[in-house]
């Protein structure tokens, strides 16, 4: 705008010399040249002065209409700005919620931990819960109570009357004892202490105490029955708790295994059951093909009846059709012969008499019962064979 008022100012002034100019160039001003020529100076400055002014006028103008178009993208920023500040407000929010959600659920698991650790310090709470772990296996692997496994069996070894948690009968008759007692307190108190030496020395304690654990399993032979095989097998609800021992004693596998004592964790139990269960679903696939077996014999049996009972009625048939052609031959020679002659020296009759055709089809055959019975049960032993062979 001051760029504008500054180019009016020039034009009014530059309009005021060209009209002196021309009125003195129409009247004698007795001006010299110099000073003529000095005013075309001022006048010529003027003019470019005032084309000047008109550019920057314009360029004013434009710079005016960007500064209005960066005023509104401003104005949008801020309100964006504005907005994202809201949306970072509730997210703080909704995090510190969470976070203080995670707090309490925290909270809320050690109380929960500590009241379990607690609880399993109690040898009777940590076969309890042994036998809780061992019992989810079980269903996992798909063994039924009563028809796959047994729990709290009783069985006498050397004398005295023990049981083991949980006895688990195999295919074939065979049975496998699992007990789910183990030790806790010193791997509780080492997984809880931030001091290494002191955690060190309470995993060796734990070690000590599983080996210990191990040793008493193994004095109660319940591997020493005749349908069990020769271990037993000790469950140790966490992978930790051996894992543990291990790193403290490299050995304590080969340990177990020469007192015949198998120790499994959860992972390995469940391959153990699975496998298990597997023997179970070979033997009834086993059990319904022989099934399969004597079913079909007794169906080939009552098949080898109905062929005997075929081939009699076939002779039956046969019988008759002879016995209808005898009866046609006959009535041919004595009875058709004098009714035609009869007929042509003039007997009255209703309708003609013609001839009676004879039977000559002959009955199927069909493969002796015995013959089908001994080739089917040929194939029949064959694929037996076959079976057991893989």
């Amino acid at each position: 705008m001051i760029a504008l008022l500054i180019g009016a100012t020039l034009g009014i002034a530059l309009g005021y010399l060209l009209a002196q100019r021309r009125q003195r160039s129409g009247t004698d001003t007795g001006l010299t040249p110099a000073e003529a020529s000095a005013l075309n100076g001022q006048i010529a400055l003027l003019q470019s002065q005032n084309k000047q002014l008109q550019g920057e006028g314009e360029r004013a103008i434009r710079l005016d209409e960007s500064l209005k178009a960066v005023t509104t993208q401003m104005q949008v920023l801020s309100t964006q700005a504005q907005d994202l500040q809201l949306n970072v407000t509730k997210s703080n929010s909704a995090m510190f919620e969470q976070i203080e959600n995670m707090g309490k659920q925290n909270d809320s698991l050690v109380r929960e931990t500590a009241k379990l650790a607690g609880a399993l310090s109690k040898s009777q709470t940590r076969g309890q819960y042994g036998e809780a772990q061992l019992e989810m296996l079980l269903e996992g692997a798909d063994l039924k109570e009563g028809i796959h496994f047994e729990r709290q069996s009783y069985k006498n070894s050397g004398g005295e009357i023990t049981r083991p948690d949980v006895k688990i009968l195999m295919p074939g008759g065979t049975e496998i004892f699992v007990d789910s007692k183990f030790p806790f307190e010193r791997f509780y108190e080492g997984s809880i202490t931030e001091d290494s030496v002191e955690r060190a020395r309470l995993m060796k304690a734990h070690t000590e105490d599983l080996v210990g654990h191990v040793n008493a399993l193994a004095k109660r032979e319940y591997q020493e029955g005749e349908s069990s095989p020769n271990f037993v097998v000790l469950f140790v609800p966490f992978e930790s708790i051996l894992s543990e021992a291990l790193q403290a004693d490299e050995l304590l596998l080969q340990k177990a295994f020469a007192k015949n004592v198998v120790i499994a964790t959860p992972t390995t139990m469940l391959a153990l059951l699975r496998t298990i269960r597997y023997g179970y679903d070979r033997q009834d696939l086993a059990q319904n093909a022989e099934e399969i077996r004597e079913l079909a014999g007794k169906l080939l049996k009552r098949i080898g009846k109905v062929h005997e009972k075929i081939e009699v009625l076939g002779e039956r048939i046969k019988s008759s059709e002879r016995a209808f052609n005898d009866l046609v031959a006959t009535s041919e020679n004595h009875l058709m012969v004098p009714a035609r002659k009869m007929m042509k020296l003039g007997a009255p009759s209703t309708r003609s008499i013609g001839e009676i055709g004879e039977i000559d089809s002959e009955v199927r055959q069909i493969k002796g019962s015995a013959a089908l019975e001994s080739s089917v049960m040929n194939e029949l032993d064959f694929e037996s064979e076959s079976s057991d062979a893989e």
